[in-house]
């Protein structure tokens, strides 16, 4: 795959995002399975009668082959691969929503095949299942967890206690699940069975959908750092509508 220090061939990759450089170009920020998110530069893209126009679409695979060892290097080639469905109505928003996340969250040239994996599976479950929001939760919990910030969701932190379903927690950033009693004001109030709903990724307790999603929020906001995601935006927006 690699044919000299500065140049990939072939490499598996998903669009994130695009936009205009200079007259003719475009900058893409892509999702490659072996190279994490890198941008590149594909020249010339813009004008009518490119070849790459109609390929460097969100949603679906491409070979990419680049070269160049600058942050920013030159798109060589794209062949589109096939096999991926196409998103529509609110299926293709989430998929917009997670390009965001991987925008957000994700260091370039930082590789994680497993997780490039799972967004590929994930797409192809937003193209075929209507649970949408169950979709979602299971990304994020696994997109957290493929960063390094997993979430503790079996055991109390500190003492390493299971979690009883019966119970009522509260969970604090960075630290996990502890019991939630008078004396505790801090982190999120969370039902225990949530925690082992989420650990399970079983969403079907609408109590468990409600609480994983707030939960879910709360800790993405936290590793955002301020951030703010548009696609989210937009779907509350369209809630209210």
């Amino acid at each position: 795959m690699l044919a000299h220090k500065n140049k990939i061939e072939n490499e598996l990759a998903f669009v994130l995002h695009s936009y205009p450089f200079r007259e003719t170009s475009l900058v893409v920020e892509a999702f490659s399975r072996n190279h994490g998110r890198v941008a590149v530069v594909a020249r010339g893209a813009r004008r009518p009668r490119s070849t790459l126009r109609g390929l460097l679409m969100a949603f679906q695979p491409l070979n990419l082959s680049w070269f160049g060892k600058n942050e920013l290097r030159t798109l060589h080639s794209a062949e589109w691969q096939g096999g991926q469905p196409q998103l529509q109505g609110k299926a293709l928003l989430c998929g917009f929503y997670l390009n965001e996340l991987l925008l957000n969250l994700m260091a370039r040239d930082d590789p994680h095949a497993s997780l490039f994996d799972y967004y590929q599976l994930t797409l192809q479950r937003l193209a075929q299942e209507d649970d949408h929001a169950l979709t979602l939760r299971c990304f994020e919990k696994h997109l957290l967890q493929e960063l390094g910030y997993a979430l503790l969701l079996t055991h109390e932190a500190g003492s390493n206690k299971a979690i009883a379903p019966t119970e009522n927690y509260r969970y604090i950033l960075e630290r996990g699940a502890i019991p939630d009693t008078a004396y505790e004001s801090v982190g999120m109030q969370v039902a225990g069975k949530t925690l082992l709903d989420m650990a399970a990724d079983d969403y079907c307790d609408v109590t468990s959908a409600r609480q994983s999603k707030q939960l879910m929020r709360m800790l993405l906001d936290h590793h955002l750092s301020g951030k703010t995601l548009h696609t989210r935006e937009l779907m509350r927006d369209l809630q209210k509508i």
